[in-house]
């Protein structure tokens, strides 16, 4: 990385935290629907399998919702495939990290009001940096 990158620009930091939190509600729609119709239904189905299923759903949940968001500015077509280019690294960051944290406290797929907190700061956390780097440098956002 070049040494002149500037990490302290809070322009640049307020612009990233806030693409940050539109890809966290938009993963965390789908990731937790998911682990919750698991939860109240109880399949017999390996932990694993679910937290995969939930970051599956929480991937589709997301770029739904960018794409929405960003047909305001542009064709549908190129809509959904600036969703999936642009913010794909980060939302498989923030959804590996909500689940790992759920699978550690937990050792399965499990929401209640003392996790959902808890995976949403770990969610925010983990990409945000790379959110920031990316506009940083390129100027690339969803939103």
């Amino acid at each position: 990385m070049n040494k002149d990158f500037d990490w302290k620009c809070k322009k640049t930091w307020k612009k990233s935290a806030k693409n940050t939190l539109w890809c966290l509600f938009g993963c965390s729609i789908g990731d937790f629907g998911t682990i919750f119709f698991f939860q109240i239904y109880n399949y017999n189905i390996l932990p694993l399998i679910v937290m995969i299923i939930a970051i599956i759903n929480g991937l589709i949940t997301s770029i739904i919702l960018e794409t929405l968001i960003l047909i305001k500015q542009m064709s549908i077509k190129d809509s959904f495939f600036t969703a999936l280019g642009m913010s794909f690294i980060s939302m498989i960051s923030m959804e590996i990290a909500m689940n790992t944290l759920d699978l550690i406290v937990y050792g399965k797929p499990f929401l209640n009001f003392k996790i959902i907190p808890l995976m949403l700061i770990v969610g925010f956390i983990t990409p945000w940096p790379y959110n920031y780097w990316r506009l940083k440098k390129y100027n690339a956002q969803c939103h």
